[in-house]
């Protein structure tokens, strides 16, 4: 099966029409006619069976035949993760997080970031990509870079975790999850979290956790952060 994507498809949507680029890999690449179906989804849980009726490369129109809400997890995930130095690292954690399921992603600033600007553009369009190709019909939320102190500062149900590397008593991430339950990841820049930053954590709440017995870099911490929470859900 192969998905498609459209916040425009709705569920009182009868008829819909796929832009130009879309519609030509759809007949010129894919080779799709008159009849074929398509499914769409528009990224919040609804998968959509489609028949092409106008087979245009230009504007390829479909009727919608059938609809169905997708089961949604029992739990949430929240990642927090600091923008890496390389823009192609942060982009391979945004799709492989994809892939294994998360809810929301948001790029927080933090004391030691190099960099403090991301392209939420593009961004979107990794997820988009990585949400089709692993067949799911829930797009992760990809909220606006935050300060960290703004970030911490905001109320989130469920738990709340801070993964660091500071030699301190903090215990493995998964021997804290807890299955079912909301879940809300801090993960820090290349240079950790500062002191101040993660007291600041503590006292908001958040608890200390260590990802491993080996350093990791930002991007392989949280999707380890990723995959714990998975693993632990899995196994219910």
């Amino acid at each position: 099966m192969q998905l498609f994507y459209s916040i425009d498809v709705t569920e009182s949507t009868t008829e819909f029409t796929f832009k130009k680029d879309e519609s030509k890999h759809i007949i010129k690449v894919l080779r799709k006619n008159i009849g074929d179906q398509l499914h769409i989804t528009n990224g919040l849980g609804w998968l959509f069976i489609a028949e092409i009726t106008v087979p245009s490369i230009n504007k390829c129109k479909v009727s919608i035949i059938s609809k169905k809400l997708q089961p949604k997890r029992n739990y949430t995930l929240h990642l927090a993760v600091a923008p890496t130095k390389m823009n192609d690292r942060y982009e391979w954690f945004l799709e492989k997080a994809t892939e294994i399921g998360l809810d929301s992603i948001t790029p927080i600033i933090c004391h030691h970031s190099e960099r403090k600007l991301i392209k939420p553009e593009r961004f979107e369009r990794i997820l988009q990509s990585a949400m089709k190709q692993s067949l799911s019909c829930y797009l992760p939320k990809l909220n606006k870079a935050t300060l960290f102190q703004d970030f911490i500062d905001q109320n989130f149900a469920g738990s709340k975790f801070i993964a660091h590397c500071e030699d301190s008593d903090k215990k493995y991430l998964k021997q804290q999850l807890i299955p079912n339950e909301n879940t809300t990841i801090l993960i820090g820049p290349e240079g950790d979290f500062s002191t101040k930053e993660i007291t600041q954590a503590i006292k908001n709440n958040f608890i200390p956790v260590a990802l491993g017995r080996t350093r990791l870099r930002t991007e392989t911490a949280a999707l380890v952060a990723c995959h714990s929470v998975a693993f632990t859900n899995e196994l219910q």
